[in-house]
């Protein structure tokens, strides 16, 4: 059986945990459990089925049971996501998915919380105390179903239009076990293909595609059927009954919504503390 996952611990997981071409490194803050891989080497790619790169997973994030501890949260995710960003230069913040389909509006609601400073600039800047912003662009493309433009396609064009020094693409994710589902946050500096969770496989985009970093961020909203009755059965499992389920069929907990709009807050709130580095806290929340 295929397991579907877009988390690299996962992938880690199930090929044998083997760590020939892989680097790893374990912390913790305020509470939250942070994992580090980085993939190394082709071989150790290829066995994984991930890119060679960073990728940073931070695990036990309480969304559905206490929203209270947001900003220890927020501090966390944004310096691992600061590690990854070049120092200067104008980001693009683009939110992938689908805003009407509620497992894949992260990416869309996400991006709704990044503050767009590319337009202050100025004296209007310099009055208002803003001149320390630093310039990001922010976008929530669609889906090719509702544009019949990829997403690449719109990227590029913006690129040649703006120059970004990068790329900051958010997106719900897949994981193969139900713990993960709105509790756990990946960063990596490896970019993204957008639509793989749900095995609609778009043109991927990262640093070799579209010529800048792309640094991806999102959550795990979906799991797929024929896991998680695999999970289920353990030992009773039969593969070929598994293989006559629909392989479209994705699972995603009851409370969606609520973990949607939580985990969206915290991922913008997230990237705009990563970016605008010369302003606290408050003053971001303020400026929302």
């Amino acid at each position: 059986m295929n397991y579907r996952t877009d988390l690299a611990q996962e992938a880690h997981e199930l090929s044998g945990r083997a760590k020939d071409g892989i680097i790893f490194d374990r912390d913790s803050y305020s509470g939250l459990c942070i994992n580090s891989m980085r993939i190394t080497t082709d071989e150790a790619a290829a066995r994984i089925g991930k890119s060679k790169g960073i990728y940073i997973t931070i695990e036990d994030l309480p969304l559905s049971e206490n929203f209270r501890e947001l900003k220890k949260q927020i501090c966390a995710i944004s310096e691992q996501l600061y590690k990854l960003l070049p120092p200067e230069g104008v980001i693009l913040v683009i939110g992938i998915g689908n805003s009407g389909i509620t497992p894949d509006a992260l990416g869309p609601e996400s991006a709704a919380s990044v503050i767009a400073t590319r337009h202050i600039g100025g004296e209007i800047a310099k009055s208002s105390g803003l001149d320390g912003l630093r310039p990001v662009a922010v976008l929530s493309p669609g889906v090719l179903g509702q544009t019949g433009i990829e997403v690449s396609e719109i990227i590029l064009s913006l690129i040649d239009r703006i120059h970004p020094a990068a790329v900051i693409a958010a997106d719900a994710l897949a994981s193969r076990s139900l713990s993960h589902l709105g509790r756990t946050i990946q960063i990596s500096d490896t970019g993204i293909a957008p639509g793989s969770g749900c095995g609609n496989n778009r043109i991927r985009l990262d640093s070799s595609t579209i010529g800048i970093p792309v640094i991806s961020i999102g959550m795990p909203t979906v799991v797929d059927c024929r896991i998680l009755a695999a999970d289920m059965l353990g030992k009773n499992c039969n593969s070929v009954e598994l293989d006559e389920i629909d392989e479209d069929l994705m699972v995603t907990p009851k409370e969606i919504d609520l973990l949607t709009e939580r985990a969206a807050k915290l991922i913008g709130m997230s990237i705009n503390c990563a970016l605008q580095r010369n302003y606290s806290f408050e003053e971001l929340a303020a400026l929302i």
